[in-house]
């Protein structure tokens, strides 16, 4: 069963510039392994954790670092859930996650269904 969808784009060059302009943003929005990757890569997972948050009903209270995408050896993406994220999935009967990230033209996007 099909618990959320969630999905999400962002401009690439207007997340850059907003990186740029706003110190300490790249560090509050992802982990250490996160923050080091490509622009297009960091718009893409944004938008991974935005798309996350409309699945899980965007409630108050999500923490960023809560929600980190890490990557199989193969590069598949997986979304790995703790703290604050994973206590709204668990509320939710939330027992498989599926991730989509693109980026194509300046503009990154992302999908995420929960099932439960």
């Amino acid at each position: 069963m099909i618990v959320g969808v969630g999905i999400d784009v962002c401009d690439i060059e207007r997340f850059g510039a907003s990186l740029a302009r706003t110190p300490g943003l790249r560090d509050r929005l992802f982990t250490p392994a996160e923050a080091g990757r490509p622009l297009a890569s960091l718009a893409a997972r944004f938008a991974a954790k935005e798309a996350l948050a409309k699945a899980l009903g965007a409630p108050v209270g999500l923490a960023w670092h809560d929600a980190e995408v890490v990557n199989e050896s193969s590069g598949r993406p997986l979304l790995e859930m703790r703290g604050s994220v994973l206590a709204r999935a668990t509320e939710l009967g939330v027992v498989s996650v599926h991730v989509s990230l693109s980026h194509d033209a300046g503009i990154a996007s992302a999908v995420v269904v929960l099932e439960g």
